[in-house]
């Protein structure tokens, strides 16, 4: 009977740690705006994949006889100052924003969540010698940051991602930190340690599973300020180089000419609004889907 109890209150609780099921997606997708943002969300990413099949001209092919040419069936969204042709630059510039942001964001994901992991458990000096590294890091604006590692790297597309993902990581090892001292602190984590559990596997079993709700939510919006960032920094010159097609790239082309050819500007310009607004649409959803303070007022 005492192995039997023993047994019980090692287990996770149910349904923690089922972070993604059906019912989730239904309580995500219920929202009229997360549900707007899904199909957002979908048309780039489904226009990023296919680019090579739906881009109507090559995007760095230059015509100068076509330099600032509007709205026309040649050119369905204008072309550029150089003759590019917007569309084409917008679709594949959908691709090069996405990428960066999903990969430089998951990087930051993946190596937050192991340093929080780590600090939280281990407790001590490993703890202060990590969280006070982060802190470092975190001291630094985003923007101003980002410069820095670009400046020292280089603005070649594996660059920015590595940028990203040390500019998101302090905020997620700290968020997974705070959820690893709570949880660590629960009777079933308890148990298992006195039940001689091995400390890999609770980590694995229990502690990541009831700790990455938090962080699912924070990544979610973090991919939308990482297409703002990495925008910022084609846009100061200092990005992913010419001719790659990127957003940012796009708006600071457009700068130069925005009073001869503004609508320039409002192609890429509605695209990062889209898209980010997309980004906090699905992210709200999924953090009134995963905080059970909230499922009752969904």
């Amino acid at each position: 009977m005492a192995k039997e109890i023993l047994k019980a209150r090692t287990s996770t609780p149910a349904g923690a740690g089922r972070i993604f099921s059906l019912n989730t997606a239904r309580v995500v997708a219920r929202p009229k705006l997360a549900r707007f943002g899904l199909v957002i969300l979908g048309i780039f990413i489904v226009a990023a994949i296919f680019a090579p099949l739906l881009s109507p001209k090559d995007p760095v092919k230059v015509n100068g006889s076509d330099s600032l040419e509007g709205p026309s069936s040649t050119y369905l969204l204008g072309a550029d100052r150089l003759g590019r042709d917007q569309l084409s630059r917008l679709i594949f510039g959908a691709r090069i924003s996405l990428i960066i942001s999903f990969v430089g964001v998951g990087a930051g994901v993946v190596v937050g969540v192991a340093i929080g992991t780590i600090a939280g458990w281990a407790g001590k000096w490993t703890d202060e010698i990590l969280m006070r590294a982060m802190d470092a890091l975190a001291a630094f604006p985003s923007l101003v940051l980002a410069l820095a590692l670009v400046a020292t790297l280089g603005g070649a597309v594996q660059n920015i991602i590595i940028v990203l993902a040390i500019v998101y990581t302090p905020g997620i090892a700290r968020i997974v930190r705070s959820e690893v001292l709570s949880v660590r602190e629960r009777d079933y984590i308890l148990a298992s340690v006195a039940h001689g559990a091995d400390s890999t596997r609770i980590i694995i079993r229990h502690l990541l599973p009831n700790s990455l709700a938090p962080v699912i939510v924070n990544a979610s919006l973090a991919f939308g300020s990482a297409i703002i960032l990495e925008a910022s920094l084609s846009f100061l010159g200092v990005g992913v180089k010419p001719p790659t097609p990127t957003w940012g790239g796009m708006l600071r082309n457009a700068f130069e000419v925005v009073d001869r050819a503004p609508m320039l500007t409002i192609v890429p310009g509605l695209a990062i609004f889209l898209v980010v607004l997309s980004f906090n649409f699905v992210g709200d959803a999924l953090r009134d889907a995963l905080d059970p303070r909230l499922r009752n007022v969904i």
